[in-house]
């Protein structure tokens, strides 16, 4: 087995640093593109079910930026949609700037 004379002359801080793992920005994307899209299909459709007299006064605002969306069972799939798409670039940008940032600080 060989190692790595650069890696043993460093300290245990500068080995701890040295070894940070990069994100798969895709795969993080991904998985905040489906945790958003999800929270928002169940929230809206909570909500549905629940009913009452004004019924997600507060979700309805969502309609603001996606277009289309209503505290609906159609409106939750339209939300999804949307939740996924915004989840998806958030957390590829995310996964991205810290891969930026990691390979920087090596």
């Amino acid at each position: 087995m060989q190692t790595d004379k650069k890696n043993d002359q460093l300290g245990p801080e500068e080995k701890l640093f040295s070894g940070v793992l990069l994100l798969n920005a895709k795969v993080v994307g991904l998985t905040l593109g489906v945790i958003f899209g999800l929270g928002i299909f169940l929230a809206t459709n909570w909500l549905v079910i629940k009913g009452g007299e004004r019924v997600g006064p507060h979700l309805i605002l969502l309609s603001q930026y996606f277009i289309g969306y209503k505290v609906t069972f159609l409106g939750s799939i339209i939300g999804a949609a949307y939740g996924f798409a915004l989840g998806t670039i958030c957390g590829a940008l995310m996964g991205w700037i810290y891969n930026r940032i990691a390979a920087f600080r090596q």
